[in-house]
């Protein structure tokens, strides 16, 4: 039994304004944070600490494994992305209350294309069916 997967929603054609706002996106981001382009940015939840460093891809907070100095256990001689995260979310009161908010896994269809792109077209919102089926957030 083959199983189907949807097709993520691609604009026809790249519109003249995407394309340099994308690379404007990933240079600034890549210089700045060390972004890893996953196409669903939550900077601003994190403290602007990207949590795609995490070796483990952790979307929403430690694994277990910080180790008791605060680094990472898969990298022990580096601080654990989302201990960073924590300090330094709590130096912006505009989005402090954010670290708290759980998000949805990282739909894998979107990794190199620019979250802003993704965030007005609403391709960022789309969900994989599986995750609908499981209970996770419906389609849209």
């Amino acid at each position: 039994m083959s199983v189907k997967t949807k097709e993520i929603r691609q604009p026809a054609k790249p519109k003249a304004f995407w394309k340099p706002l994308f690379l404007i996106e990933k240079i600034s981001k890549e210089a700045v944070f060390d972004c890893r382009m996953c196409g669903q940015c939550i900077l601003h939840s994190t403290g602007m600490t990207c949590p795609m460093r995490c070796p483990k891809n952790l979307r929403n907070g430690p694994c277990g494994g910080v180790l008791q100095n605060g680094n990472c256990e898969v990298l022990p001689d580096s601080p654990c992305i989302w201990t960073l995260a924590w300090k330094r979310s709590r130096k912006i009161p505009l989005w402090q209350d954010h670290m708290e908010h759980i998000n949805p896994p990282v739909d894998w269809r979107l990794k190199d294309t620019g979250s802003y792109e993704n965030l007005f077209s609403g391709r960022d919102k789309e969900t994989p069916p599986a995750w609908a089926s499981n209970g996770h957030a419906s389609e849209k």
